[in-house]
């Protein structure tokens, strides 16, 4: 949340004003996967103060019921993201997908020659936060549990703080997306929801089908560092 100074937790495990987002005792720690947390970043302390009061409401126009997002921080106005991704083979051709609604509705998708499944429902995460601007509150919605447990409990923000190693000391698989990843929910409201794959949601359904042609597609790009990682794995120099 660039230019924000003050952090106001009005539903959390323990509400109230703090001046730091991250680290022991910000208040990332007091909504991090608590059930309908409910917070926001200021500029100034007066306005963390009255979003606490209730104040910050007043003279707003009522948000219409079909603007309103069951489970986000009380706000009506959040972006929805929705992303899918997967590889033919795993490792193979991949691609992910991307659908974005904020006012009108916007659709992105691209694929790597070699690459997984778990790159892929990162990409997308990182493609459609990428898409919207700093500061925007977002709910994101996957079928990954990967990526969703990832953020909201708080094993990505572990692997980074233990310099990417997991908790056995083992190198944490796909750092380099994580880190982008982290990067961009830093300076962004997120929400993340997971949702059953393949269950008739609408937009879920579109994300995997614009994954899937972007894996089929022809002349796809390398994902340069599985690529090299692999073949360093394998003791090869490089991949075909």
């Amino acid at each position: 949340m660039p230019g924000k100074k003050f952090y106001a937790v009005k539903t959390g495990r323990v509400p109230g004003i703090y001046r730091s987002w991250s680290g022991p005792g910000g208040a990332q720690e007091q909504v991090h996967a608590y059930p309908k947390a409910a917070f926001k970043g200021f500029a100034t302390k007066a306005e963390a103060e009255a979003y606490m009061t209730g104040q910050d409401q007043k003279n707003r126009p009522a948000a219409t019921p079909e603007k309103q997002l069951s489970g986000d921080s009380g706000t009506t106005d959040r972006i929805e993201i929705f992303t899918d991704g997967g590889s033919l083979g795993n490792p193979g051709p991949g691609g992910y997908g991307v659908v974005i609604i904020a006012g009108d509705r916007r659709e992105l998708s691209g694929g790597y020659r070699l690459t997984t499944n778990n790159r892929m429902e990162l990409m997308g995460a990182i493609r459609g936060l990428a898409a919207v601007s700093p500061g925007s509150q977002v709910l994101l919605q996957s079928d990954s549990r990967y990526l969703v447990d990832g953020i909201t409990r708080g094993w990505a923000a572990g692997w980074r703080r233990r310099g990417w190693k997991k908790s056995n000391g083992q190198p944490t698989l796909n750092a380099d997306l994580w880190e982008q990843l982290l990067g961009l929910v830093a300076v962004r409201d997120v929400q993340f929801r997971w949702v059953k794959g393949h269950a008739g949601d609408r937009e879920n359904e579109r994300c995997d089908q614009l994954a899937r042609r972007a894996a089929a597609a022809e002349s796809l790009p390398p994902d340069s560092v599985y690529e090299t990682t692999a073949a360093l794995q394998k003791g090869q120099r490089k991949l075909p």
